[in-house]
């Protein structure tokens, strides 16, 4: 079988050499497609591919279509709205994704900005400390529990709510709705995935109930922020601060709260060597899949 690693933004080489051991341990090809620079060349590529690993590259309708051999896709991380999994499913191709494996990498860079935020990008004044603090997480889901526990270590009081995880099973303190949550914390970091649900859903009602002086902070996805009404509420509260892993659309015009809006160049969650190493899990489970059938981690049942 030909497995095609196809990342515009590629792994660590110790992360490609993993996934390649893995796989021709196996028997199987690996075909690597890095750093491409425009859709056609992962159109072209993918044709013969029986199989392919992506991190949040746009496996969308044109390029499923291309892939005549295609069995399964994996995606090495948690979020796979980047994939059209619905259109996969009717070409009768599986969809999995790695879930977990960057959680702590991700939980570990929101504490970098948040320690890099609340002490003023380090300007040389004074700034505040997080100990003490009420930590809101939206999603509490793998990345969630680990800011959780890493937000322990900072001695901040931990909220979370998540609309599909018990309260009883958080074991911090959950509150009844997003709108709480927004209304009761300090800090609140998101890790809501992009759905229709959610899409823009962080918006200026939302957002607008932190407390002064209160900082937003989104390793999640670019779409869940409504940008026009949270540049509006940043220009009203001139008390907030928004810290992100994922460029805005309106970069330029966020740019302009200078103390008070920080993004980094590229999307850095799981820019660690930990968490790159953790990418031969999605090799584990192509030779899992072709060995035995194994989809436990599909995601388009």
């Amino acid at each position: 079988m030909k497995v095609l690693v196809a990342t515009e933004k590629p792994f660590a080489a110790a992360a490609v050499n993993g996934i390649k051991a893995e796989i021709e341990a196996a028997g199987h090809e690996v075909v690597l497609l890095e750093k491409y620079t425009e859709k056609t060349q992962l159109v072209e590529a993918v044709k013969d591919a029986d199989a392919m690993i992506v991190r949040s590259d746009k496996v969308t309708p044109d390029v499923l279509d291309a892939a005549g051999k295609l069995k399964i896709v994996v995606r090495a991380g948690a979020g796979y709205d980047s994939i059209d999994t619905a259109y996969a499913k009717e070409k009768g191709i599986v969809v999995e994704n790695t879930p977990g494996q960057n959680a702590n990498a991700v939980a570990e860079l929101v504490f970098g900005m948040l320690v890099f935020g609340v002490r003023g990008f380090y300007n040389g004044k004074s700034g505040t400390e997080l100990k003490g603090k009420k930590l809101g997480i939206l999603a509490f889901g793998n990345v969630g529990r680990n800011v959780a526990r890493i937000a322990e270590g900072f001695g901040m009081e931990v909220y979370a709510y998540d609309a599909y995880c018990p309260k009883e099973s958080a074991g911090v303190k959950a509150v009844d709705s997003q709108e709480e949550l927004f209304a009761t914390c300090d800090v609140v970091s998101l890790h809501i995935p992009a759905t229709p649900e959610t899409k823009e859903s962080i918006n200026h009602a939302l957002a607008g109930r932190m407390k002064k002086n209160a900082i937003l902070v989104n390793t999640a996805r670019k779409e869940i922020i409504n940008e026009p009404e949270l540049l509006k509420l940043m220009a009203e509260r001139t008390d907030l601060k928004f810290l992100t892993d994922i460029k805005p659309d309106a970069d330029a015009e966020f740019a302009k709260f200078e103390g008070r809006y920080f993004s980094t160049p590229k999307k850095m969650g799981a820019q660690t060597a930990e968490a790159n190493t953790n990418a031969g899990i999605a090799a584990r489970q192509i030779n899992s899949f072709f060995a035995t059938g194994d989809t436990k981690f599909q995601v388009n049942k």
